[in-house]
């Protein structure tokens, strides 16, 4: 889980540190699209993978692809190279997060599974905001290679603490087809959209034979997919269980909620960087107060959920938090004690979020598809944090004057404060837009109740 989590983070305050060095500021946000959309394709597969081999098994081999893509990384001499071990990495951490908590869910009841979806949370929120602190303070002090290097004994202690359990024989989806069709088309609308959204407006425009040549193509391979849905006996996208609103809708939620705190984790740092004009060291550090605020909403949220079993209010109540923090980042002027408070304000509310939806849609689906539901939520999330990621950089790269791909980071970091604010609040406001939307959807989810079998 933390190797998963950090790395989709670690590099956002190092961001500025690799453009000096790599140049490219325009695909600076493939650094963690890349790797983002990259387990968006391969956490499905991971999910049927380990309900037919065996997760303990799978999740090693996992590893090992992680390892590569650090390898890959860390040797990158261009910005191509870069995003090229960040994919390799993704490819392997799209099995990380979603089956571990997969192998929590075979062992544990749901009611008392809430605690531990609380540990799960606070060690996402640790690595996921805890990673641009480790970003910063390295690349201050050491080099970004090292960020890449490190992942490797890490990985080694958790490939060995894997094979010290004892695998556990899956045959109940050994037999059923694969849909090659959803496998290969689903990752390409992603990777369509997404591109399509990043360097819209800069490489061509929005209106023009490029970017209508996209949307075509992007729809003809939506009808290919939907078709393939409807007819497939065992479609990539499980019909029976996104039909369910108890599934779908927490699933949504958890997409909304990413899209905000991925883009909130790699911009925040830049802002400060920019708009402030502190170190990295420093914007890792004020980070903090974020982290602090999404492991104590992902605590309590476990707690609560343990005492009364009742999950549906609390990421209401979370969401709204964030949507405030979010306005007041845009609102308010940009003082660094003020950032990290309303940082955490937003942390608590992230907090809420991940362990609600993943007890819910696990109880609701039932343990023959822990597996699969499981990889829908971090199939929803990696989805969300890769499209908010993508759409913040094509806002915030817009608003930005006399932004183009010529732009040197010295350039934004010499240049004049205020236009750099003005675009990073613009960025904020809309993202509290979005924080009540996924508060609003969570208010629509049906009433659960989890049990204690």
């Amino acid at each position: 889980m933390f190797l998963a989590a950090v790395d989709q983070t670690i590099l956002a305050t190092a961001t500025p540190s690799i453009v000096a060095d790599l140049g490219q500021l325009h695909l600076s946000s493939w650094i963690a699209i890349g790797y983002l959309l990259a387990t968006v394709a391969t956490v499905p597969i991971y999910g049927w993978l380990g309900d037919r081999y065996g997760r303990r098994n799978v999740l090693v081999w996992a590893l090992g692809i992680f390892c590569i893509g650090s390898v890959v990384g860390a040797l990158a001499t261009n910005m191509t190279e870069l995003i090229m071990g960040r994919v390799i990495q993704g490819l392997g951490g799209g099995g990380l997060m979603s089956l571990s908590q997969a192998l929590i869910a075979e062992l544990i009841p749901p009611r008392q599974r809430a605690k531990y979806q609380g540990y799960f949370a606070s060690m996402f929120a640790c690595a996921s905001i805890g990673g641009p602190v480790i970003g910063g303070l390295v690349v201050t002090h050491y080099t970004w290679h090292w960020l890449f290097w490190a992942n490797i004994p890490l990985a080694m202690i958790a490939a060995w603490r894997l094979l010290c359990l004892t695998p556990k024989t899956i045959l109940e989806h050994r037999d059923k087809p694969i849909d090659w069709v959803g496998l290969m088309v689903f990752p390409a609308l992603c990777t369509l959209f997404l591109y399509w959204a990043s360097v819209g407006g800069q490489d061509f425009q929005w209106l023009s034979l490029t970017s209508a040549a996209y949307w075509l193509l992007f729809i003809v391979l939506g009808v290919i997919f939907y078709r393939n849905q409807c007819r497939h006996k065992t479609p990539f996208l499980p019909n029976h269980l996104l039909v369910d609103r108890a599934i779908y809708i927490p699933l949504l939620t958890s997409l909304l909620f990413a899209s905000c705190m991925f883009a909130l984790i790699f911009f925040l740092p830049i802002y400060l960087q920019l708009g402030l004009k502190t170190n990295a060291a420093t914007s890792g550090l004020l980070l903090l107060p974020l982290t602090g605020g999404q492991i104590f909403g992902a605590l309590c949220s476990g707690r609560i959920m343990s005492r009364t079993g009742v999950p549906k209010w609390i990421p209401v109540i979370g969401m709204s938090l964030s949507s405030f923090g979010f306005i007041a980042l845009g609102s308010l002027p940009p003082e660094p004690v003020l950032i990290g408070f309303l940082g955490m304000l937003c942390g608590i509310g992230f907090g809420t979020v991940m362990p609600t939806t993943q007890l819910v849609i696990q109880t609701v689906a039932g343990k023959s598809n822990v597996g699969t539901v499981t990889a829908l939520a971090s199939l929803s999330r990696n989805l969300g944090a890769a499209t908010g990621t993508a759409l913040f950089g094509v806002l915030l790269y817009g608003l930005l004057p006399d932004f183009d791909h010529n732009t040197s980071i010295e350039a934004l970091r010499n240049g004049p404060r205020e236009p750099v604010v003005n675009a990073f609040q613009t960025c904020f406001y809309i993202a509290a837009v979005i924080a009540a939307f996924a508060a609003l959807n969570a208010a629509r989810a049906p009433l659960i109740t989890l049990s204690n079998d």
